[in-house]
């Protein structure tokens, strides 16, 4: 992005499907940008060793998959943008109940309901969700050297059930967003 105007940068909102392909990149540095979603597909960018949306105040979550990046030891992110901080507390958006996968178009999906425009496979087992269905929840665990809110696309609610707990000072259980009870802040 360095080699885009600032007009240019301001333009994109989310990166493409395709960044699988960038299975070699080590730095991604996405600085300032003006994105609002990473796409799911993050996850296979297997050489992925650091990771840095610093100053991108409109990323305000990450998709689970981020976490198969096995070899992401660094990240500078900004925490106070994204929800459940424990500086703020910023509260999580509401989602979807569990939906039968027949009832959907899982190739085209309003990313301000459902968080993709596309959702093919689980986040947890990466099984089509077309087998039993799409289970949304939220988790925040420890990426790297950041705790982030992660999206969870599930095929299943014993695939919500096989997460980790969430990260210390957190809530410790995957959920759906809206009123949850978040851990008292320290940050007073």
């Amino acid at each position: 992005m360095v080699e885009l105007s600032p007009e240019e940068r301001r333009q994109i909102i989310t990166l493409p499907p395709s960044i699988a392909k960038l299975t070699a990149v080590r730095r991604f540095v996405l600085y300032s940008s003006n994105l609002v979603r990473i796409p799911p597909e993050i996850g296979a960018m297997t050489s992925l060793e650091e990771f840095t949306p610093y100053t991108s105040y409109r990323l305000h979550w990450f998709p689970y998959e981020i976490t198969r990046c096995s070899k992401l030891a660094g990240s500078t992110v900004s925490t106070r943008a994204l929800f459940g901080n424990y500086k703020l507390r910023p509260p999580f958006p509401r989602l979807q109940p569990p939906q039968d996968a027949a009832d959907l178009n899982l190739a085209e999906l309003d990313a301000r309901r459902w968080g993709a425009t596309a959702i093919h496979s689980c986040s947890v087992c990466d099984r089509p969700i077309k087998q039993g269905g799409l289970h949304q929840v939220w988790i925040s665990l420890r990426v790297a050297t950041d705790v982030l809110p992660l999206l969870v696309n599930a095929c299943s609610a014993a695939c919500v059930a096989a997460l980790p707990r969430g990260a210390e000072n957190y809530v410790q259980v995957p959920h759906a967003g809206g009123h949850v009870d978040q851990p008292a802040s320290d940050w007073d």
